[in-house]
Order: C-alpha cells, then sequence, then structure tokens
C-alpha cells in the first residue's frame, strides 16, 4: 500500500484520484470540499490544506489549471511545500510551462525531495478507465519508484529525461491538436460554402487518410456540440500561450501556434471559452475564417 496526497480534485484529477483509491490510502484536498464529496464517500481522506494532503503522504501528486494555480497550492504556510519531507516524491501532472516546472523542481530539491513533471494527455474518458497518455521527466530513480502508480492512470507511460522535458512534449502535443482542429474546421468550411453537406463532409475527411483517431473521437461533437467538454477552449488558448512562450525561448517560430491563438481568441470573444475545442470549426464558419493575419503578429524575440 503506498500512501497517496492528491491536490486538485477537479474533472481529470477527481477521476484519477478514483483510479489509485483501491489498494492505496489517499489523502486529498481542493480548493472546492463539494466537489469531492463522492471520492470521500469511496474512501479518500479528507484534509483542508495542500500542505495537510503532503505532510501525509509520501507520494503527492498535484492537477490544477495553469501556473498561478499550481503557485497557489505550493508556497505559503499552507503549501505542499511546507508539507513535504526528505524522501518524498512530488509528481505535478497539471500542463504548466517548463519554466515554472523547473523553478519548483528546485524549491522541491531544497526540502529534500524529488518532483517530476508528469502531464497527461487524453479525456475526461480516459482518466476514468486509464488510458491517459503520461509522459514524465525529472530523476529517473523516483520516476522508476512511482512508474507503477502512473500505469493505474496511462495505458502509455513514458520517460523523457531532464525536468521540463515531459512538459514541453505535451504542449507539442497539444499544438498539434488544436492545429488538426483548425484544419479540419477550415476543410468543412470549405465544403459547406460550397454546398455540401457539413455531415457529409465530416465523414469523409474523417475516413480519410488524414482521419487521425482524434479527429474522428471528435467529429460527432463538432456536428453535435456537447454542453460537458472534454477539453474547453479557455484551456487551450492557455496551452496555445505557453506554447509560443516556449517557442520564444527557443528563438523559433511556430506558424501553427500563431493562427489557433488567433482563433482561439476569437472563440473566446463570442462566449466559447467553456466551450469543447470541437467548436472552432464553428468559429471558423461565424467569423468566415478571418480572424487577424499571422503576419500581423510580429517578429519572434527572445
Amino acid at each position: 500500500m503506498t500512501t497517496i496526497g492528491f491536490v486538485g480534485l477537479g474533472g481529470m484529477g477527481s477521476r484519477m484520484a478514483a483510479r489509485l483509491l483501491a489498494g492505496n490510502r489517499v489523502y486529498g484536498t481542493n480548493r472546492t470540499r463539494a466537489k469531492a464529496a463522492d471520492l470521500i464517500g469511496a474512501g479518500l481522506i479528507w484534509r483542508d490544506t495542500p500542505r495537510e494532503v503532503a505532510a501525509a503522504a509520501t507520494v503527492v501528486i498535484s492537477m490544477v489549471t495553469d501556473d498561478a494555480a499550481l503557485a497557489a497550492i505550493t508556497t505559503g504556510p499552507d503549501g505542499i511545500l511546507a508539507g513535504l519531507a526528505p524522501g518524498d516524491i512530488y509528481l505535478d501532472m497539471s500542463t504548466v510551462s517548463p519554466e515554472a516546472s523547473r523553478a519548483l523542481a528546485r524549491q522541491v530539491g531544497e526540502r529534500g525531495a524529488v518532483l517530476l513533471d508528469a502531464p497527461v494527455s487524453g479525456s475526461l474518458s480516459a482518466a476514468s478507465d486509464g488510458t491517459l497518455a503520461i509522459m514524465a521527466s525529472g530523476d529517473e530513480a523516483a520516476f522508476r519508484s512511482v512508474e507503477p502508480l502512473l500505469r493505474r492512470l496511462g495505458s502509455t507511460v513514458t520517460y523523457v529525461g531532464g525536468s521540463g522535458r515531459a512538459l514541453l512534449l505535451k504542449l507539442a502535443i497539444n499544438l498539434s491538436l488544436a492545429s488538426q482542429m483548425l484544419a479540419f474546421g477550415e476543410g468543412l468550411l470549405l465544403a459547406r460554402r460550397g454546398g455540401i453537406e457539413p455531415e457529409l463532409a465530416a465523414e469523409v475527411i474523417a475516413a480519410s487518410a488524414v482521419g487521425s483517431p482524434m479527429l474522428r473521437a471528435r467529429v460527432p461533437l463538432v456536428l453535435d456540440l456537447p454542453e460537458q467538454p472534454w477539453f474547453d477552449v479557455r484551456l487551450m488558448h492557455k496551452d496555445i500561450d505557453l506554447v509560443r512562450r516556449a517557442a520564444r525561448d527557443l528563438g523559433i517560430v511556430l506558424p501553427s501556434a500563431l493562427l489557433a491563438d488567433e482563433v482561439l481568441a476569437a472563440a473566446e470573444e463570442l462566449g466559447y471559452g467553456q466551450r469543447d475545442i470541437a467548436v472552432l470549426p464553428e468559429v471558423l464558419d461565424q467569423t468566415d475564417g478571418r480572424p487577424p493575419a499571422v503576419a500581423a503578429a510580429g517578429p519572434v524575440t527572445r
């Protein structure tokens, strides 16, 4: 039995924590306790602060939305850092900036503990059934010791290397995800404006050589946008901002990231921030595919 602490019991975190309850002692906390009610009923041991969760566990996991949320749960007298003990392993599975994660790794190391950045790729259903794709980076010995836990959460678990590299790879995946959705949306816009029924166009495109598993899974969402998003526009926009920051740090230009940023901004302006990214084809249709030109974004600077 492993004693696990879990901080951040939202849509993804709650499903991941549920999978770890069997055979483990799991302590947890969340900004809103009500969201953890089902988990508490299933055996999760509630603690009021991230510090208390970390102090009770030898392996601590966090899953939050962004750099600011990560800072909020890790710093201060009630933060995770204050509760860590020498030898603890801290897995942050959030999608945050590589620089924020590396800075946190140094702080964790000062307490004699180890941080692994271990972001995930996959939907809410993948979190429920343990089929996430998980990338991890940081100390390899620490990774090997928690790898069995990670394999309870993901069907693919990959060690990437030094601190921050898993996050960079996760951002690369999400850049491709956004780009594929935009290309699909442009194809539907072209077909629709040419008189082809969108259902027919979507079916043919998804069944063609360009029909990736992601695209085929999201076609039903594009044709009938769900109220409950798999991955909402606001979070994708946050990730594309992280992609652009990483590209600036590396001195490279990523044209598709610039376009994705423009279209995601337009989607938020239209009120779609909390809808699934399957709404992007509709955004292109409403704007006639005319977000501000990529060329207007200016040069990349360090």
